[in-house]
């Protein structure tokens, strides 16, 4: 029996796995703590498997030298690409954080060393169901699909343009900021407003020290409106995965 070892497609496979490891270490919901560690790299060699096909007819094997240049072209590509998609997703932790400060529960915040959030009770909060909901909605097939189709546009050992990936990140934080006051803007208004009416009815009637009354006041608003809120996050979930697929085809 004849058996050959093709290198160059183990090279081509090796590649591409070390673009989606570097790129499920940032991008959510894969990069959270509690996922374990050797998960990630089944996932990460698992799916560099399932491209073969796609990448291995175009690649040529390289001399070795070489081939360590492709392997950190590849985890730029990787980093930058999971970067993207976490300044997608980050406009959910912002709104909770966003909450929290307006409602008066960021004295409360705490470091949470599994998602790496350092937040109060909305932003945690978030955080966490946003993960529940890409799982459980199918939003992380998105994700993966995203970065498969990144392996047409850009291939193995070509490296990434970064002046494209850059204008990208402004065009992200810029849309991260305006879904955070799209997701927790009308809660922030109300909020103002009730401290703007605290503040007149202190100036009429000093005595009432209304200002004590704010405290259990807003909390009351943040609870109620807050569920609201609550609510309408598997919608914007389901957005912003569609969107966070739009930034990795954008990016070729």
């Amino acid at each position: 029996m004849d058996f050959r070892f093709d290198m160059s497609a183990v090279e081509a496979v090796m590649l591409a796995g070390v673009r989606i490891v570097a790129f499920i270490m940032i991008a959510p919901p894969f990069s959270y703590k509690a996922i374990p560690g050797n998960v990630k790299a089944m996932l990460s060699v698992g799916l560099a498997i399932a491209v073969a096909p796609r990448i291995v007819p175009g690649y040529h094997a390289q001399t070795t030298g070489d081939f360590f240049v492709s392997l950190v072209l590849e985890l730029v590509a990787g980093a930058t690409l999971g970067f993207l998609v976490w300044l997608v997703f980050a406009a959910i932790q912002s709104a909770g954080s966003a909450i929290d400060l307006f409602g008066g529960f960021q004295l409360a915040q705490a470091y949470d060393p599994q998602s790496m959030v350092n937040g109060a009770q909305f932003t945690r909060l978030f955080q966490m169901t946003s993960l529940v909901l890409m799982f459980t909605s199918g939003g992380y097939q998105l994700i993966i699909g995203g970065i498969m189709r990144t392996f047409d546009a850009v291939p193995i050992g070509v490296g990434i343009d970064l002046s494209h990936p850059a204008a990208l990140i402004v065009k992200a934080v810029t849309q991260m900021f305006v879904a955070t006051l799209q997701i927790a803007g009308p809660l922030i208004v109300v909020l103002f407003l009730a401290d703007a009416g605290l503040g007149l009815l202190t100036r009429v009637a000093p005595a009432l020290n209304a200002f004590q009354l704010g405290y259990p006041l807003k909390i009351m608003i943040t609870l109620g409106l807050g569920g609201m809120v609550f609510v309408a996050l598997p919608q914007i979930v389901s957005t912003l995965s569609k969107q966070a697929v739009d930034v990795l085809v954008g990016v070729s």
